[in-house]
């Protein structure tokens, strides 16, 4: 799959991240961005591309009705959630109309980056992508990303075990992984890891544009 259309000009170092549900990966790339790196971040944009007013927001609208919207209009994204994931067709429907907006927005970003690199969030379905100089995976035992996502959106065990399961394993997540940061610490422990991967990718990104 291609990551950008042809035509964006791509910064000289850019580090892909990803981890699965409940591992912290929104978190890492907020600790990323207290470094006064540039966070292009997919699930942050796949929010923004089907706001009211927005195509994708129509068609998904016509397609479900008006059973998946909130009062004010916006998508209700834990009801289209549970409906995606328990229909294949439907899930690849959704995905059709959200990916090409999804990339166009993610590339402006990256593309006009003022910081050395940049880290490219990926969606948690996502693999690797040759557009990315490196894969820093946030890894967490599958028990803990459980309770978690249990805790944290009030859905059942069950309902974030079927999440789950259409997802990359921990195994395969790992095997793509360059970097691996382990979120089964104290918030000071992954603070540190991020410090430490960020003077490495510092030197990356000098070394490419040497």
């Amino acid at each position: 799959m291609q990551l950008f259309n042809v035509g964006f000009l791509m910064p000289a170092y850019v580090v892909g991240l990803t981890g699965g549900i409940g591992s912290g990966k929104t978190t890492v790339s907020d600790l990323f961005a207290k470094l006064d790196i540039v966070i292009a971040d997919a699930d942050v944009v796949s929010r923004t591309v089907v706001e009211p007013g927005r195509p994708a927001h129509s068609a998904i609208k016509e397609r479900f009705g008006e059973a998946v919207l909130l009062e004010d209009g916006y998508l209700d994204r834990a009801k289209l959630r549970r409906i995606i994931f328990s229909n294949k067709e439907d899930r690849r429907w959704l995905e059709a109309q959200t990916h090409g907006p999804i990339m166009r927005m993610l590339g402006e970003i990256i593309e006009t980056a003022a910081s050395p690199y940049s880290i490219l969030v990926l969606s948690a379905g996502a693999g690797r992508s040759p557009m990315i100089n490196k894969m820093l995976v946030v890894d967490t035992p599958e028990e803990l990303q459980l309770s978690r996502v249990t805790e944290r959106d009030g859905n059942s065990r069950e309902q974030v075990k079927s999440i789950m399961a259409i997802q990359p394993t921990r195994d395969e997540r790992l095997g793509w992984a360059d970097n691996v940061i382990k979120n089964t610490g104290s918030f000071e422990q992954l603070e540190l890891q991020v410090l430490d991967l960020h003077h490495h990718y510092m030197k990356l990104a000098d070394n490419s544009n040497g």
